[in-house]
């Protein structure tokens, strides 16, 4: 008797004792803060400061706060005394910039089965140098795409210990499961964070176009899980294709011509045909519409800022590259280029910074769409075979920083872009700010510092020379990234181990 009431007392500490030990050996937080490779900072607990803070109540000098991963304290530099305590690590980051990581919802990084044109380790690396601490990547280029749950389980399998920064899912709408509910419902509780279809041919063979019945069926199924919709929003019209027979395939304009702005807005009307069941009280209330990297300002946005006023669960995002470059400029046979929808004319770019300063467009993603070198044809230049994609992973954030400064872009404008909204379309809400309570995710950065990305400039993704930005100055140059607090990259060295984690919804 006496034995068996020591052991019923006992039951509590091993309890207790089981549950320490699975904290310590089991939890994230144990698992960054005791794995040294991780980190290039032997820290778990520590302060940044900076004179530049961009939190969501604006900009500020003071300190931030981190304790295994988490924001734990923001204070303003008037309080640091207050809240600074001996033993702990302070970094002073002085001028630089701090602020949340971005975030990418839109890359291609081709793992696994098309490693060689990216793969989660060159990609990744190349995200944390570029201030990018988590990414969405797309279900399609990698082979095969992730249109089920086993294919997803293929991405998780292939990302395991091989990623630098956060890493989520998009699952694929195509034709196969569209109009199979338990089909979709089966990859959705897979931990996709949302769909992505095409209304035109994606040019990967598993992962075939989509029409408005099949987004329709589901955004029904989207609905319960309030999860999004991603659309590549062009439609081939038949009458109006030009195939550039009679044109020079060198010239960019003969491709131009071969993808006109009447495909966007033909998609996206086709396409708003459909949202409006996504308002208060309609069929597919919950779910959300997110058309990707709209390239014409036109009519195309003219539609979308109409279906937003309705009450629409519509976004759009555009991307760098139609910031950045215009038609006009891009070289004979510089197939670097080209990517769809296309870059359009210097009038069209104007109007697309526009937009974005208004707040007409919702956010930016890279797209980053790599591939081999000898799928671009940069040798023959011919602008209708070689393959479509822009690589940019690592420059967006000066990209976006030195075109936008004419316009007079503010740090609080480029983390709603690229942090705040992206978060929230992702659903990833301790991500996207900083904030007491929020993940470490940080970049700091200096936005005066310039840099040519030439031949000597170090760049992580795996096919440099087809990245249409070598050769362009920019300013705003990475100092460190941090991911969970990890301090993954900095002044142009990775930490040694891959330890970013994956982003599967619950």
């Amino acid at each position: 008797m006496e034995r068996t009431l020591l052991q019923w007392r006992l039951l509590p500490l091993l309890a207790l004792i089981a549950a320490l030990l699975y904290i310590f050996f089991a939890s994230p937080r144990s698992f960054q803060g005791n794995n040294k490779k991780c980190s290039l900072l032997p820290h778990d607990h520590y302060w940044i400061s900076s004179k530049r803070i961009v939190t969501p109540d604006g900009v500020i000098s003071g300190s931030v706060e981190v304790d295994g991963g988490i924001i734990v304290s923001l204070v303003k530099e008037v309080d640091w005394h207050k809240s600074q305590r001996s033993r702990v690590k302070v970094i002073d980051y002085g001028e630089a910039v701090l602020m949340p990581g971005l975030i990418d919802v839109h890359a291609h990084l081709d793992d696994p089965g098309r490693s060689e044109w990216e793969g989660f380790p060159s990609g990744t690396k190349a995200a944390a140098a570029g201030g990018i601490t988590t990414l969405v990547d797309m279900p399609l280029n990698s082979c095969p795409s992730t249109v089920s749950p086993e294919t997803l389980k293929l991405k998780i399998e292939a990302a395991k210990n091989r990623i630098h920064v956060n890493v989520g899912f998009w699952g694929g709408l195509v034709p196969d499961n569209a109009l199979n509910s338990s089909a979709l419902e089966s990859l959705l509780d897979a931990g996709v964070l949302g769909l992505k279809s095409f209304m035109c041919p994606s040019g990967i063979n598993d992962f075939p176009m989509t029409n408005i019945t099949h987004i329709k069926e589901g955004l029904s199924v989207l609905a319960k899980y309030r999860r999004p919709l991603l659309v590549h929003a062009e439609i081939e019209k038949e009458s109006e294709i030009e195939d550039g027979s009679e044109n020079d395939p060198r010239s960019y304009l003969t491709y131009l011509k071969t993808r006109p702005t009447s495909w966007e807005e033909g998609a996206i009307r086709n396409l708003l045909s459909v949202t409006e069941n996504t308002r208060i009280g309609g069929s597919a209330e919950g779910a959300h519409v997110h058309i990707v990297h709209l390239s014409d300002a036109s009519s195309s946005l003219d539609l979308i800022k109409e279906a937003k006023g309705k009450g629409d669960s519509v976004t759009v995002e555009t991307c760098p590259h139609y910031l950045a470059f215009s038609a006009e400029e891009i070289p004979e046979g510089d197939t670097r280029f080209k990517c769809s929808p296309p870059i359009r004319d210097a009038a069209n770019r104007e109007k697309l910074w526009e937009a974005m300063m208004k707040g007409d467009i919702d956010m930016l993603s890279s797209d980053h769409s790599p591939t081999k070198p000898e799928l671009k044809l940069l040798s023959d230049g011919n602008f209708l075979k070689a393959w479509g994609g822009i690589s940019s992973l690592q420059f967006v954030l000066p990209v976006t920083w030195s075109y936008g400064k004419r316009y007079g872009v503010t740090l609080e404008q480029v983390v709603s872009w690229w942090s705040d909204r992206p978060s929230k379309l992702a659903g990833l809400h301790s991500k996207g700010a900083i904030k007491v309570g929020k993940q470490a995710d940080l970049v700091v950065w200096e936005p005066e510092a310039e840099f040519e990305i030439d031949e000597e400039h170090p760049i992580h993704f795996k096919h440099p020379s087809i990245s249409a930005y070598l050769g362009r100055r920019l300013s705003g140059k990475v100092v460190s990234t941090f991911v969970r607090g990890n301090l993954v990259f900095r002044e142009g060295k990775h930490a040694s181990d891959a330890c970013g984690s994956l982003q599967l919804a619950a």
